[in-house]
């Protein structure tokens, strides 16, 4: 017979997309002031893997991302998306459109999870208008990709940038027990 169970806690992060480096740093401060201090952070890199965002957001993106010490109950990330997304809303251009983008999400030891409000046939609803969508998977020593993984979540660069946040938080679990 099934039991259920509490979730473990899972580190929650947030990649940021813009051309601003400016906005990136005082959006990062910003997001430090809602969820916390954050123990490690990727430089900030030159973001090319496909034109979606231009007409919005322009060329010339890059990409950060920052994952935060305290761990969250992986619940919690539907509320952490709605407030991204009124973060992204006070930073509008001329055009009404975004000049940053927030994507919060989280990993464990076995995946990555991203948050997002479009529905597709791979992404689970989870509350409030937010799906989830398990991005990569932990096998064998490495990350993997799925068919549908976003082309900059495919890179060895991201995926360095999430095997050491994967460590910082397989050491703070081993800590909390």
């Amino acid at each position: 017979m099934g039991k259920t169970a509490d979730p473990h806690p899972v580190k929650l992060f947030v990649g940021m997309l813009c051309r601003d480096i400016f906005l990136i740093e005082q959006l990062t401060g910003e997001l430090c002031n809602i969820f916390g201090p954050v123990d490690l952070s990727s430089p900030v890199l030159p973001w090319e893997h496909t034109s979606y965002y231009q007409r919005e957001m322009g060329a010339g993106l890059k990409r950060k991302f920052v994952f935060f010490k305290r761990l969250i109950n992986p619940h919690d990330i539907t509320g952490i998306k709605i407030t991204t997304i009124g973060l992204e809303n006070r930073y509008l251009n001329e055009t009404r459109g975004r000049r940053i983008n927030l994507d919060p999400g989280y990993l464990d030891a076995a995946k990555i999870v991203l948050a997002s409000t479009k529905d597709f046939s791979h992404r689970i609803y989870l509350d409030k208008g937010i799906y989830g969508e398990v991005t990569l998977i932990y096998s064998g020593k490495d990350y993997q990709s799925l068919p549908y993984t976003f082309p900059d979540f495919r890179t060895t660069e991201y995926w360095d940038i999430f095997k050491a946040a994967r460590e910082t938080f397989k050491s703070d679990i081993r800590g909390s027990k």
